[in-house]
């Protein structure tokens, strides 16, 4: 017994062996590849924003929703639709006498393959274009002798908008078109007024007048610059309509303050102008 009681405790280590690293699965790179690709498509978005303009933005998002017909003429019958056509007149313009309707009003009628009568628009234009290069003779002399003085001439820029053709009459620091910071003309804006509507007598397209001025210094106790500009632009309108410009032609009056700057210095003289814009038929 007492030999037995000497003896060294036994002791069993039994360890767990485990061969190789096993398989933990692969759904996390899955998910980690969806996160990349999903922050590759934003950075591309971003990128696109930026370096893009409106009108490119506006042809992308067209491109991912088209929305010109197949056909020039929309169908409709009693298939899957029920009479109804993709193309009916609530998804897009068209210009025939089909579509969804069984009695299609003019206002309601399929407009075919662009959604505009090609045609007629490229007519307008060809003789908005032909109207403004008249005026533009008559203004600059090109071919023959000009409406204006040398130096009327100094104070008239023109172009050609959206909106139709902008005449714009102008200060220079020499020669203002009102007397200080009032209504009232002064002898060369009068000149250019009557040679105006002379001008714009040669057609008879609608005519829109807008007020702009420079900005006037901040520490007036009322700043006129929105009475101002309004009140130059109705002085113009009345100074067309007396120079025989018919009334019911005239289709706006408006003032816009020192909020459009021709030039980066908001108070430079160059930015006191009227813009006397011949308007196209479809505005």
């Amino acid at each position: 017994m007492g030999a037995q009681s000497n003896a060294a405790p036994v002791i069993i280590k039994r360890k767990k062996v485990v061969a190789g690293g096993g398989h933990h699965g692969g759904a996390w790179k899955v998910a980690y590849a969806d996160f990349v690709t999903a922050m590759m498509a934003f950075f591309m978005l971003m990128w696109l924003l930026n370096a893009t303009t409106e009108k490119q933005r506006k042809g992308i998002a067209d491109y991912f929703s088209p929305t010109i017909p197949l056909s020039r003429i929309s169908g409709g019958g009693d298939g899957s639709f029920g009479g109804d056509s993709v193309f009916s007149e609530d998804q897009i313009a068209q210009n025939g006498t089909g579509a969804s309707s069984l009695k299609p009003s003019t206002e309601r009628q399929a407009m075919g393959q662009t959604g505009t009568d090609s045609s007629d628009s490229a007519a307008d234009a060809a003789a908005f274009a032909e109207e403004v290069r008249k005026i533009e003779e008559a203004l600059m002399g090109i071919g023959g002798e000009s409406m204006v003085s040398e130096a009327a001439a100094r104070h008239i820029v023109t172009r050609v908008t959206d909106e139709g053709l902008i005449v714009e009459l102008f200060d220079l620091d020499d020669a203002p078109l009102f007397q200080g910071d009032t209504d009232r003309p002064a002898p060369i804006l009068e000149d250019l007024t009557a040679m105006v509507a002379r001008v714009f007598d040669l057609v008879s397209n609608g005519v829109a007048v807008n007020g702009h001025i420079r900005a006037l210094p901040e520490v007036l106790r009322e700043n006129p610059s929105w009475d101002l500009s309004t009140a130059r632009a109705m002085r113009l309108r009345a100074m067309l309509e007396g120079d025989g410009l018919a009334a019911a032609r005239v289709q706006r009056v408006t003032g816009y303050a020192d909020r459009k700057p021709a030039l980066r210095n908001p108070m430079a003289p160059r930015n006191n102008r009227i813009e006397v814009i011949l308007l196209r038929s479809d505005t």
